[in-house]
């Protein structure tokens, strides 16, 4: 009867032991704030110069763009160079094709430029946002290893409970066994 009662009195605790752990649990998910910021890249934020001089930063450094200029500046040249030098527009020296392409590299160089300095702005940003996110995990895993020496600990004391009185119990059978193995005097 009274090692019913234990068995049951530590069932009992470890359920309480259980519903501790799922209390803590959904504290932390309802008291949860999430410190993941979405780094917003909406085009509304953006004006109306910046998104162009990102498409024009985008198109410059492209091959399609290369592999384009290429192809526009040998015809460029080819027209100008097989027609004769009284109907070309722009004879051998090119100065028309200097011109523009000059025009094209001081006007292209400051918008990529640009679009570079906004892209170091947003890797900042999420250079941030990733430091406080480690941050964050290092925290949370601290907290589980707590957790989890606790839980060890509570589940040691109840083992050295359930052995001291499996130990108990041997000793009481130990002595059972004993006076059932005395011979009877017979009277």
């Amino acid at each position: 009867m009274k090692n019913k009662k234990y068995v049951i009195d530590l069932l009992k605790s470890e359920d309480d032991q259980l519903n501790k752990m799922h209390e803590i649990i959904d504290k932390a998910i309802t008291e949860e704030t999430f410190i993941t910021t979405t780094i917003q890249d909406n085009d509304e934020e953006r004006t109306y110069g910046e998104k162009l001089s990102d498409k024009v930063a985008e198109l410059g450094g492209s091959w399609k763009f290369i592999i384009i200029f290429g192809v526009l500046l040998m015809i460029w040249i080819l027209y100008n160079t097989e027609i004769k030098y009284n109907k070309s527009f722009d004879p051998y020296p090119y100065i028309l094709l200097n011109l523009i392409l000059s025009c094209i590299a001081a006007v292209q160089a400051p918008i990529i430029m640009m679009s570079q300095n906004r892209k170091e702005v947003k890797d900042r940003k999420r250079a941030i946002n990733d430091y406080m996110i480690n941050l964050k995990s290092e925290i949370e895993i601290r907290n589980l290893h707590e957790k989890i020496d606790l839980s060890i600990i509570d589940q040691y004391k109840h083992l050295c409970d359930i052995q001291q009185k499996q130990l108990a119990l041997l000793e009481e059978l130990n002595k059972k066994m004993k006076v059932l193995s005395k011979p009877s005097n017979p009277s």
